[in-house]
C-alpha cells in the first residue's frame, strides 16, 4: 500500500492528535517537517492554497483537517477502531466538541502573557511578531477569546473531561478512541508550557488519563522531506474517486470548477475541478506543475464549496 506521509511540526497540537492516532493503531508513516507560518509553497504546491496543519498525503491524494484525516486512518487500519461498538455517534460529537469549544479556550489560556512569554523566550521579537501575525490573518480578525474568560471556560472543560475518567480509564470506556485524542491534544500543548500547565493539576484522573494516552507514542515514524514527498504524488496517479454516490447540496454539478475554503480559521481557498461530492466529503482535482495531477479532500462539515464565477 502506498505510503503514509504526515505534513506536520512538532508542537502542532492537531498533529499531535493524529501522531497518537497513528501510535493507536502502530502504523509506519513518513514525516515531513513543514513551516509553522506562511509562505508553505511546498504545502500549497500539494493543497493549492489551504494551509491548516496537519496533511496527510498517500500517494497523490491529500487529505485536509484532521476529521477527514481519522476517517481515512480508520478505513486503512480499522483495529483498533476509533469507535468502539455503538459509540460512533457519541464519539463523533465529543470530538467536534474537544476541535472547536475546549481547543479554542485552551488556546486562548496557552497564549496568555505568561504562556506567550514562556514560548517565544528563545526567538527573536520579530519571529514573535511574524507568529503573531500570521495566526492574526488565520483568525481573519477575529479576536481571541480574552484570557480570564478562556481560563474559566478552560477550567470547566478540564473538569468535564476529569468527571469522565474518574471511573474508567478512558473517555468512552475501556478502550481508547477518537474522543481521546481530540480532548488530548489540546491539553497535551498546555502541559507543555510549565508556567501555566499547573491548571491542570486539580483534576488528578485528568493527568492520569493523559499518562495513559501519552504512553500509546506515535508509532512507527520514518524522517522524509517535501521533495520527496512532492516527487511521490508527481510519480503516483490520484486513487479512484466515487463519483456513484454523488450528493449535490448546492446545485453544483461534477466537472464544474469549484473553490473549497475552511468556514473559520485558516481562510485559504483551494480551486479544483469537483469530481467528487459524497455524503462526508468534496474532492477536488487540480494541477500543479511539480506536484503533478493531485485529489485534494475535505470534509463537508467545517468547509464551505462554491461554484467559480465565469466571465
Amino acid at each position: 500500500m502506498p505510503d503514509l506521509i504526515l505534513h506536520h511540526y512538532p508542537t502542532s497540537p492537531f498533529s499531535e492528535k493524529i501522531r497518537k492516532i497513528l501510535g493507536y493503531k502502530k502504523l509506519a508513516w513518513k514525516s515531513v517537517i513543514i513551516p509553522r507560518i506562511m509562505p508553505k509553497p511546498d504545502v500549497v504546491a500539494l493543497t493549492g492554497g489551504h494551509r491548516r496543519t496537519p496533511l496527510l498525503q498517500i500517494g497523490a491524494d491529500v487529505y485536509c483537517d484532521t476529521a477527514l484525516i481519522c476517517d481515512v486512518l480508520e478505513r486503512r487500519q480499522p483495529a483498533p477502531s476509533l469507535y468502539p461498538q455503538g459509540s460512533t455517534g457519541a464519539v463523533r460529537i465529543v470530538a467536534q466538541w474537544a476541535d472547536s469549544s475546549l481547543f479554542w479556550a485552551a488556546m486562548a489560556y496557552s497564549f496568555s502573557p505568561a504562556g506567550a512569554a514562556y514560548m517565544f523566550k528563545d526567538q527573536s521579537p520579530e519571529e514573535a511578531k511574524a507568529f503573531a501575525e500570521d495566526r492574526g490573518k488565520m483568525r481573519a480578525g477575529a479576536a481571541r477569546m480574552p484570557a480570564g474568560d478562556a481560563t474559566s471556560a478552560y477550567k470547566s472543560y478540564l473538569r468535564r473531561i476529569a468527571s469522565m475518567v474518574d471511573d474508567q480509564p478512558y473517555v468512552m470506556g475501556k478502550a481508547p478512541s477518537l474522543a481521546d485524542f481530540s480532548c488530548y491534544h489540546a491539553l497535551w500543548f498546555t502541559q507543555r508550557i510549565p508556567p501555566l500547565a499547573g491548571i491542570l493539576d486539580a483534576t488528578p484522573s485528568l493527568t492520569a488519563w493523559m499518562a495513559r494516552v501519552a504512553a500509546i507514542g506515535h508509532g512507527d515514524m520514518q524522517e522524509s522531506d517535501a521533495a520527496a514527498a512532492i516527487a511521490t504524488a508527481a510519480q503516483s496517479q490520484p486513487a479512484a474517486v466515487d463519483k456513484e454516490t454523488f450528493q449535490d447540496d448546492h446545485g453544483i454539478a461534477l466537472g464544474s470548477k469549484v473553490t473549497v475554503t475552511a468556514e473559520s480559521f485558516g481562510l485559504e481557498s483551494t480551486e479544483g475541478e469537483l469530481v467528487a461530492a459524497t455524503r462526508t466529503r468534496y474532492t477536488l482535482r487540480r494541477s500543479d506543475p511539480r506536484a503533478g495531477i493531485v485529489h485534494v479532500h475535505f470534509p463537508r462539515i467545517g468547509f464551505q464549496l462554491k461554484a467559480v464565477k465565469t466571465a
